[in-house]
């Protein structure tokens, strides 16, 4: 596992330009809202699912969207999604629960789980994700993201993710 060193290593390799801010933990998308307000950007949570046949998936959207899990395996392409087990997170991108962040796909074999970008972060100037720790955020550009997820081996989704529409 290459890590958060190797994370820097390859954002200074490529030349992609990050802003990077250190604050107390964060578990909690709750949490973060207290620690996001000083940080521009778009904010992002990551859901990590296994779908009905067994694939794996890392599903990156916006902080406040209420993902419609009934409606997101028909958007992406899989069948019926549930929550990943936090040993199958460790073993498949070295990262637990509370850390998770595309930029973890760092660690990840190409082939063993699917990462999915909502499509409006892809296209922003910068979102905000984790260093593959939740003491720190790095901000960068959402084909940054995708950039780096390439240069790693893997082949990142880009879609519209279905949300839960408020009454």
């Amino acid at each position: 596992m290459r890590g958060e060193a190797g994370l820097l290593a390859d954002l200074a390799s490529l030349a992609i330009p990050f802003a990077a801010h250190e604050h107390a933990a964060v578990f909690t998308v709750e949490q973060s809202r207290r620690v996001d307000a000083d940080i521009p950007g778009r904010h992002t949570k990551n859901l990590f699912l296994k779908d009905a046949g067994g694939e794996f998936w890392l599903v990156t959207v916006p902080a406040e969207a209420r993902v419609d899990l009934k409606a997101l395996p028909g958007a992406i392409g899989c069948k019926r999604v549930s929550f990943g087990k936090p040993d199958d997170m460790e073993r498949l991108i070295g990262i637990t629960p509370g850390s998770v962040t595309p930029l973890a796909m760092i660690n990840a074999a190409p082939g063993t789980l699917t990462v999915v970008l909502d499509a409006g972060l892809a296209a922003a100037e910068r979102i905000n994700v984790h260093p593959l720790r939740n003491t720190g955020t790095l901000g960068l550009a959402g084909a940054d993201v995708l950039r780096l997820l390439h240069h790693w081996g893997h082949a990142p989704l880009t879609a519209p993710i279905p949300v839960i529409q408020e009454p």
